[in-house]
């Protein structure tokens, strides 16, 4: 394969992941709002705000009810943002290195609250691993990055 098709075949590979990355993200939150349906409906995982709230508060029996729903709203914000991010491509490393974070807490908390099958079955850490490989990567052709930097 020569050099400029294997550029593009990374470049597409790494639009891939930051596309489901950031889908995953954003799916999670319209979740949240019942954007997927109301709680209870097919597929449908927390289907409103309070739903989700609970689940939290669950995650984080160890912290205050206050603690849980500051950390609740803060990881909406967060993945709403971060989501937002990897769909445009802006500041890639910084976005990815934060995502993969968000992922490893909440990762761990499943694993913590629930036990280690939970987190694996919803692939919470093969989504954290994916997105700390993006942090190694150049910002790939189709990102706000590249045409910001001029990169590619």
């Amino acid at each position: 394969m020569r050099a400029s098709n294997l550029k593009f075949s990374q470049d597409v590979i790494c639009a891939f992941a930051r596309f489901a990355l950031g889908v995953a993200f954003l799916s999670a939150v319209a979740d949240r709002f019942g954007l997927w349906g109301l709680h209870g409906a097919p597929s449908v995982v927390w289907g409103d705000m309070v739903h989700f709230l609970a689940y939290t508060r669950h995650l984080t029996l160890l912290f205050s009810y206050r603690v849980s729903l500051i950390l609740a709203w803060t990881a909406t914000v967060a993945e709403v943002l971060l989501g937002l991010s990897l769909l445009v491509g802006y500041r890639v490393k910084t976005t990815s290195v934060l995502s993969g974070l968000l992922l490893v807490v909440f990762g761990a908390a499943m694993a913590f609250a629930t036990g280690p099958k939970s987190p694996l079955d919803a692939s919470v850490f093969s989504a954290a691993a994916a997105s700390l490989l993006l942090s190694f990567q150049e910002p790939d052709r189709f990102t706000l990055d590249a045409r910001r930097y001029g990169c590619r």
